[in-house]
């Protein structure tokens, strides 16, 4: 593989075309692709996603690709997983039950918490521009996937459910809904995972995607 490609996993859910477009309007070619061995030699991967967790990770396991991804992963290779992608990092989520996730993290995917400021539901889905902020373990955003971001960039979220690491360590950025700190973008050493769409928040989410492109 070429240092300087991204792998996506297409497993038929996911906002593939735009996350591959994303990449190629900063220069970046794509593979997208369900092919096992390919997702195994990969530099960089990508698991996008939007929609249903259960239905993701049913998807994922009838193409066999869950231990792929895991092994790529334990592997050092920078995996970034998007939206529906970041929260099957965790270790299971309670949408429509409880789903096993990927355990690449350790967390669970949780509904919506009620807002503190007027004590009333957080709308969801959540569609919205948010400012990302630092988590409260002060994780240096230096030499990572916000490297040179400031905490007054926002960009786009979609989503209905929370993923919630267990640890603080696990979260670099949040940000601030209805008084609540809604994790944005969470990581443990190569794996990372982006509740926002990089590839739908202009230039800031361009800046990122070439920021995962130099892990």
């Amino acid at each position: 593989m070429i240092k300087n490609e991204v792998v996506i996993i297409d497993y038929g859910i996911g906002n593939i075309l735009s996350v591959q477009q994303g990449f190629e309007e900063i220069g970046i070619h794509t593979i997208v692709t369900s092919n096992v061995k390919i997702i195994e030699q990969a530099n960089h991967l990508v698991l996008p996603g939007v929609g249903a967790f259960e239905k993701a990770m049913q998807a994922l396991h009838n193409l066999k690709l869950v231990n792929a991804i895991v092994k790529v992963a334990k592997q050092g290779v920078p995996l970034l997983g998007i939206c529906l992608g970041m929260q099957m990092l965790l270790d299971e989520s309670d949408e429509f039950g409880v789903t096993q996730g990927l355990g690449l993290i350790p967390g669970r995917v949780e509904k919506f918490p009620i807002g503190k400021n007027d004590h009333s539901p957080i709308k969801v889905p959540q569609i919205n521009w948010h400012e990302l902020v630092p988590s409260i373990s002060k994780i240096s955003w230096k030499n990572s996937l916000l490297k040179n971001q400031k905490p007054s960039d926002a960009v786009y979220f979609i989503h209905s459910f929370v993923a919630r690491p267990l640890s603080n360590n696990h979260i670099l950025a949040n940000y601030i809904c209805s008084g609540e700190c809604i994790p944005a973008v969470i990581v443990r050493d190569n794996i990372i995972g982006c509740q926002f769409h990089p590839e739908k928040s202009g230039k800031v989410g361009l800046n990122i995607l070439k920021n995962f492109i130099a892990l």
